[in-house]
This record gives C-alpha cells, structure tokens and sequence, in this order.
C-alpha cells in the first residue's frame, strides 16, 4: 500500500467514525444551528432599538406624547397610576419614567446604558419639540434608592440562573459518567429501584445547597447592597424547589445520553433559551406580547419571578402560588419521564 493509500483509508475511517457518534454530529452541525436561531433571535438586528419609555397620565401630557410621536427612537407606553409605571420601571420592562408637568420629570436608573440613552432620546425630542434651537428644559430624577436599582432587578436572576446551572450540569454530568464507566450495568443487577437511583442524585444536589445559597446571597446583601425584604422560611422553600426542579430536569436531559460531549450539547440546547428569555438580564416583557404565556411556563421564568418577589417585594411563599406550583410540576413531571426513559445500558 502507497503512502497516499495510506493516507485516504486512515481518512474514511475517522470520517465513517465521526458519523457514527450521534453526539458528535449534534455539536457540529446541529448545536451552531440551534445557537445562531436562538441569538439571531434574540439580539436581531433591526435597526436602532427604540427606547421603552412609560409616560404617566396627568395635566400637560397631549404635548409630550405630540412630541414622543416624532422621534421614531422612542416607544411610549401611557399609564394610569404612577406606581403601576414605577414598577415597570424598577423591574426594567422600560428604560425610563416621565411625568408631565412644568417642566416636565424624568426618572430613570443612571447606571443602566440603556436608561441613559432614553435620557438623552427624550431630552432631544422635547428640544427639537420647542424649535427654539436651546435644550428643553427637564427635571431628571436618577433612581438610586435599594430596591429600584438595576443591581437589584439583576441579582435575583443571577441567583436563579446559577440554582439552574449548578443542578443541570452538576447531575447531567456525574449521570453520563457513570453510564460512561459501565457502572450503572453494575447496579442493575443489585436489588437498588431505580426511583432510589434519582433521588441519591438530588439529594446530593441538596447538600451543597445551603453553603451556596448563603454565600450568593450574603455576597448579594452585604457587598452589592441587594435588599432582601421577605422572610428566610419563603426564601428557602423557593430556592429548594428551584434546586429540585433543575435537578429533575438535569436528570431528564441526561437520561439517553452516552457520552459527555453529548450531555454537554443537550444542556445547553435546554439552558440557552431560558437563559436569554427568562428575565435573568431583562424584563421578558421586552419580547412580543404574544409569546408571554410561553415564557412564563419555563421553569426559569417562574423561579427569578418568585425571589424577586420575596427579596425585593417582601412577599411570602403565600402569595407565589403560581410560581410554586408551576415549578413543583416541572418537577414532578420531569422526575416521571426520566424514569420511564432512562437508558441503564
């Protein structure tokens, strides 16, 4: 055999190999696939992103709204009761807050980028409102008080991302190792049922929860300066159905795959889309009306929903029925399914 013989059977073999490994075949041509929908979509471009702007109802506001109208950089949103607008505001649904009057108020979060740019969306419109060539004039409120800052919108999704991704890799991968290694062969012949088998894996999640939890969230409340105005108990009881979910769920994507580069690819498949429409890093408000429902079933969605609620509102367990339950059917669901096809071969 010549050497380019050589060369050519050594090459079809790894080529006949590569596409002999399911895993291998999703991250290279079907996860960038997934990847680039899933961003393209959410950071599309469309052009300049107009800035979200809740204009309160009051005396004066037919001529803010008559020069909001002639800036196409600026979408405006009319609201009845201020607070209802404060709260868009502080959970970062708008950028900015404005109240009609002589002159006219604007609040707004300085440390946002985007807050800071429909400061100077609005401030143009008015000027170029007035024709008079000088900046119109307008009071500026800069929201810095705890509780209203971006910091404290963001801290609770960061909380909840990482109850998702400490329990989903942390299962998913120690699972496909031990399929890996051949060892789960080994405790099928034992007289272990399988419902066990699940348990000892969140169970163990649970173990690291509480040194975890406490170190986010006094790193939260002591250095960010994140308010946590609900009590412990409602807190705690959301964090552990958070981890529980997750750790179902973990176990769920886990349940068929053969190899860690396989486990890898589906865990981002599930994560990637809650991670960017969930809420983490702004309001899923943002997105189309019609897909809200959709959003707010994720799992994700319900447990950032839920300690916001408790840290910056002061809410109890009590009033997050919805939220609870939504997570304590993930869970119970995905539990079931992963024990009806959980691979132990």
């Amino acid at each position: 055999m010549t050497r380019l013989n050589e060369i050519r059977e050594l090459t079809r073999v790894r080529v006949v190999l590569f596409f002999r490994e399911p895993e291998a075949i999703f991250w290279v041509f079907i996860f960038p696939l997934v990847l680039a929908a899933v961003l393209g979509f959410a950071f599309r471009s469309a052009g300049v992103e107009p800035s979200k702007v809740a204009v309160v109802q009051g005396e004066g506001i037919q001529r803010l709204l008559e020069a909001f109208q002639r800036d196409e950089d600026l979408d405006v949103e009319v609201y009845e009761d201020r607070q209802e607008a404060f709260d868009k505001l502080r959970k970062a649904a708008v950028d900015a807050l404005i109240e009609p009057g002589d002159p006219p108020r604007l609040a707004f979060d300085p440390d946002r980028a985007e807050a800071a740019t429909a400061r100077l969306r609005v401030q143009r419109a008015l000027t170029l409102a007035m024709d008079g060539g000088v900046d119109a004039p307008l009071g500026l409120e800069p929201v810095t008080e705890t509780g209203s800052r971006y910091v404290d919108f963001l801290f609770p999704g960061l909380l909840g991302m990482n109850l998702m991704g400490t329990g989903m890799w942390g299962i998913g991968f120690a699972i496909a190792d031990v399929r890996r290694r051949k060892f789960l062969k080994r405790l099928m012949v034992t007289p272990m049922r399988r419902s066990s088998f699940f348990l000892s894996f969140i169970l163990s999640r649970l173990v690291f929860l509480f040194l975890e939890i406490v170190i986010l969230a006094s790193f939260g409340r002591w250095v960010l300066g994140v308010p946590f105005e609900g009590d412990l108990i409602s807190f705690s009881i959301v964090c552990l159905l958070g981890a529980i979910t997750f750790a179902g769920l973990g176990i769920l994507v886990a349940s068929r795959v053969r190899t860690i580069e396989g486990v890898s690819g589906l865990m981002n498949l599930v994560m990637m889309p809650m991670w960017l429409a969930s809420g983490v890093f702004f309001s899923y408000e943002r997105f189309p009306d019609a897909i809200h429902p959709v959003l707010r079933l994720l799992p994700l969605t319900g447990l950032i929903d839920a300690l916001r609620a408790i840290m910056i509102d002061g809410e109890s367990i009590w009033q997050q029925g919805p939220e609870s339950a939504l997570l304590a059917g993930w869970c119970v669901l995905t539990f079931l399914v992963a024990l009806k096809i959980f691979r132990w071969e």
